[in-house]
């Protein structure tokens, strides 16, 4: 089987993998988590025009499992960031930029001898809380923009 196949093979297990969480409910928030296909996207792209390379695709849903048992038993996070966003948006046929709040928390745990951080966000003041991604737990050290608050190491956007 060719490695384009094999990829191909993977990511639609995956994908309906993810479909069927739906959702989890997370102790630490006291509510349910939701998967939304927008997370699962970043999974796959760093931004909109830039795919992620193939082995980081791969280990990241290798990991979505532990990242959903994580979220189910975690009672704390470690990582807390944030930050203003500007989104497009239309109202009345017209495109307007509108700035927004974007909450980050970053929890972090050894789950089956694999150390990983699971990314959830908040888009807005009162916006529904919702995974954002999954990843080895290795430190990086980027410049990111301003931050109203921040604990949190890497750029959770991208990661």
């Amino acid at each position: 089987m060719s490695d384009q196949n094999e990829y191909l093979k993977r990511r639609e297990e995956a994908e309906n993998f993810y479909r069927k969480i739906g959702s989890v409910f997370s102790p630490f928030f006291s509510q349910k988590i939701s998967f939304p296909s927008e997370s699962f996207n970043h999974l796959i792209y760093k931004n909109s025009r830039n795919e992620r390379d193939r082995g980081t695709q791969l280990l990241r849903f290798k990991l979505l499992p532990l990242a959903t048992k994580l979220l189910e038993i975690s009672t704390t996070h470690q990582e807390f960031e944030e930050t203003r966003k500007e989104f497009l948006i239309k109202k009345k046929k017209n495109r307007i930029k509108v700035s927004k709040v974007i909450r980050y928390w970053g929890i972090i745990a050894i789950i089956n001898n694999r150390k990983i951080k699971v990314i959830v966000r908040q888009v807005g003041e009162n916006g529904q809380i919702h995974f954002w991604s999954v990843i080895p737990a290795w430190v990086t050290n980027k410049y990111r923009d301003i931050k109203l608050f921040s604990t949190m190491k890497g750029n959770p956007n991208e990661d």
